[in-house]
């Protein structure tokens, strides 16, 4: 499932999770040039990754698995319960909202059919 973030200036918020990733202020994600943000600690590290999707008014972090994997149900789960907790964490008054759902959604590639 993608999360999808409520947010009065979405550019801001992603602006400001790479900010706290290249300050070392976030030491459990990772982006790669693309953009796309990854779980950093051995156990996840490119198990997965959130590519950012800003529209008016919110930003959808769009699940991708690694190139000819699927994800597991753990690997899922965790991806997005620790980047909600990250938002909670350290962006509290970027966003109004993040939500996400029990199975994949439009647009999540958890299948592994395209690269991250």
């Amino acid at each position: 499932m993608s999360i999808v973030v409520i947010s009065s200036n979405p550019n801001e918020l992603v602006s400001a999770i790479k900010e706290k990733i290249d300050n070392s202020s976030i030491r459990t994600w990772t982006y790669d040039s693309e953009g796309d943000f990854s779980h950093s600690p051995d156990q996840w590290e490119y198990k997965a990754w959130f590519r950012p999707s800003v529209m008016d008014g919110k930003v959808v972090f769009k699940l991708i698995a690694p190139i000819n994997k699927h994800l597991s149900v753990q690997t899922y789960g965790v991806y997005h319960g620790r980047f909600i907790e990250m938002l909670l964490s350290h962006f509290d008054r970027l966003f109004l909202s993040a939500s996400a759902s029990a199975l994949p959604s439009n647009g999540d590639l958890v299948k592994g059919s395209a690269a991250p």
